[in-house]
């Protein structure tokens, strides 16, 4: 192929320079010298210019294509059988005629700088919504101090995740005692995380963390090798890198925070320093805790051991004195299943009287005898010290009996009530959770519980004494025992002497809006009332007695049911004409009476039958009336 015609005229132009240079060297003349070299400047000068207007027009015809976004098809160059060259600036293209042509107007046109200024070109509709939803989200209602820390801890971990693109992020605590981790809170891709709790050390990565109280880092797991290092998945996910950090607390090991990744080389050193970050601020949100529950604890426990003091609480029976007991312990500990031992004074036996369950678990019943040997709370009972069991499932335990069926497993706790070296019953606490109870706990029941033993002395004592007397202390009157025991006596004494008897039962009706007509209780001043006015009524001949709370018995020797009909409607007259003052109120009370006779009878369960029979007629009616039976 011979020369190009371009190329020959790049020869021709510059063989003139060295033709230049020639004359400019071999001419003797100055002035031709001068000349020379000036048409030799020009002469290059020129073609320095016309070689940089060719690429300066060549770039300006790309940008302008590029602007216009024109679609070119760009035609090989055409060769003829007589070798023709196309050359520059000859070539030519073939435009699309069909194709429409896009131009940036005035009407489209933005300025770069208006776009970055227009906050609410890029901003959805809903953003504030979303944004407010998540900002202020509350706390679950109704939780625990455990729980409201582990939603904490679970936002914290989808932050984690989401800032270093991981696969899951995962927070564990760490048990030194027993050398075991426990997994607390996970935030996943992943639907195959294993089920258990706890983890014991081995030698996995979060093992290593744990004995080297450093972090580790896996940039290249294999497949062979992922489940043996990665020990909380239930299957293999695929993973490949790894970063855990321990979290210290009070200058101990307390935890570790991980993340994994299904990508190699995930995770770096400065991953490690960030996650430093997040387990210091994790270390600060457990202290605040802390405080924050210490607090509201002390708060609790200062508000039940208030209640338990309070001078106007009086107990009049078993069932108040057990209520205020459970009243008492709901806030003191955590518990889920509570029970109170008491000893009975009366059969001197150990007998659980009050039972709480707040699951749906079976748990054993109420008056259940307490077996003294080979059980935690008869171990309690005989020693008088306290006992706590952190898991009841590490052993064979028997609580109450050996032969309880109770399907609890975790804490236990067993508070003896000793007073004056004498036990008179035993707080039990149980929980689902395992270690719950702490020596601090044991320590501060054991303070505050000696309260409750001098109640519970001081009722028993009044039990024992009460059971002594033949005479009810508040009405003068005989009690239920001493009366049935004398009324016996008397049946046989009429039947022997062939005298008539007869009964009445006299029960006080009641009192219509009690506590809200009155400042505090009316009856205690209403009963002594009402006992002074039937002790005014009866002769020596007569045996007056209580039976129970508003029901008094008046047994007349040697009278008829007609007389002792006329003698009850005198005074239920009597008593409902009377008005009582009550604070700064007066007002009057009303009776309903039943009448029986006793003659030629000596059983005293039939005559006090006849005898309720005619009271239950007088309170169909309404009360404040008479009935009799024959």
């Amino acid at each position: 192929m011979g020369i190009s015609i371009r190329n020959r005229k790049r020869i021709l132009i510059f063989s003139l320079i060295p033709v230049l240079i020639a004359i400019l060297f071999l001419a003797d003349d100055l002035v031709l010298k001068i000349i020379t070299a000036a048409i030799l400047v020009l002469y290059v000068g020129f073609i320095i210019f016309l070689r940089d207007s060719v690429r300066e027009e060549s770039f300006n015809s790309t940008v302008e294509d590029s602007l216009s976004d024109e679609v070119e098809i760009q035609a090989p160059p055409v060769k003829s059988k007589s070798v023709f060259e196309v050359d520059d600036g000859e070539d030519f293209k073939i435009v699309s005629p069909t194709k429409k042509i896009e131009v940036i107007t005035s009407e489209n046109y933005v300025p770069s700088d208006h776009v970055s200024k227009n906050k609410d070109f890029f901003k959805p509709q809903d953003l504030k919504q979303n944004f407010e939803q998540i900002a202020t989200e509350e706390l679950p209602e109704n939780v625990s101090h455990d729980e409201q820390f582990a939603f904490v801890l679970e936002k914290i971990l989808n932050v984690v995740k989401e800032a270093f693109m991981a696969h899951t992020s995962i927070f564990f605590w760490y048990n030194k005692s027993k050398e075991r981790l426990t997994l607390e809170k996970f935030v996943s891709s992943s639907g195959e995380f294993i089920t258990e709790q706890k983890f014991d050390i081995e030698d996995d990565i979060l093992s290593k963390i744990v004995k080297k109280e450093e972090p580790e880092l896996l940039t290249d797991i294999s497949s062979t090798a992922e489940k043996d290092v990665i020990r909380y998945y239930n299957s293999k996910q695929g993973i490949k890198s790894f970063v855990g950090v321990p979290l210290f607390y009070g200058k101990s090991l307390a935890g570790v925070l991980a993340l994994d990744s299904k990508v190699n080389d995930a995770f770096g050193i400065e991953t490690i320093y960030s996650l430093g970050r997040f387990v210091r601020v994790l270390s600060i949100i457990i202290s605040l805790f802390e405080e924050k529950f210490s607090e509201s604890q002390a708060e609790q426990r200062l508000k039940s051991l208030l209640g338990v003091l309070n001078i106007d609480r009086r107990f009049s029976n078993e069932k108040e004195l057990f209520d205020m007991l459970e009243s008492a312990v709901s806030e003191l500990i955590p518990w889920s299943a509570f029970t109170f031992v008491y000893f009975d004074p009366t059969d001197q036996k150990f007998r659980t009287s009050k039972i709480i369950n707040r699951t749906t678990l079976k748990y054993i019943g109420e008056n259940l005898e307490v077996e003294l040997g080979g059980t935690i709370v008869g171990k309690a009972i005989l020693s008088g010290m306290p006992i706590k069991i952190d898991d009841t499932s590490s052993g064979e335990y028997f609580r109450f009996t050996k032969s309880e069926d109770i399907s609890f497993d975790g804490s236990f706790l067993a508070i003896p009530l000793v007073y004056d070296d004498q036990n008179y019953g035993v707080l039990c606490f149980e929980t689902l959770k395992k270690n719950i109870y702490t020596t601090e706990d044991v320590q501060f029941m054991k303070q505050s519980t000696k309260i409750f033993s001098f109640m519970v002395h001081s009722y028993s004592s009044q039990k024992i004494l009460k059971s002594l007397l033949s005479v009810d202390i508040e009405t003068r009157a005989l009690n239920s025992t001493a009366f049935i025991s004398q009324l016996r006596n008397d049946l046989f004494k009429a039947n022997e002497l062939n005298a008539e008897g007869a009964i009445a039962l006299i029960k006080i009706d009641d009192f219509i809006e009690e506590d809200s007509l009155f400042e505090g209780n009316p009856f205690p001043k209403v009963l002594k009332s009402i006992a002074n006015t039937i002790r005014e009524e009866i002769t020596p001949l007569n045996l007056f007695g209580r039976l129970d709370e508003r029901v008094f018995a008046v047994y007349f020797f040697n009278a008829t049911t007609k007389d002792v009909f006329l003698w009850s409607e005198k005074l239920r007259i009597k008593i409902a004409r009377k008005p009582i003052a009550v604070v700064t109120k007066q007002t009057t009370f009303t009776v309903s009476i039943g009448v029986a006779s006793a003659s030629h009878k000596t059983d005293v369960e039939l005559v006090l039958s006849d005898a309720n029979l005619a009271l239950n007629k007088a309170l169909e009616k309404g009360g404040n009336s008479v009935k009799s039976i024959n």
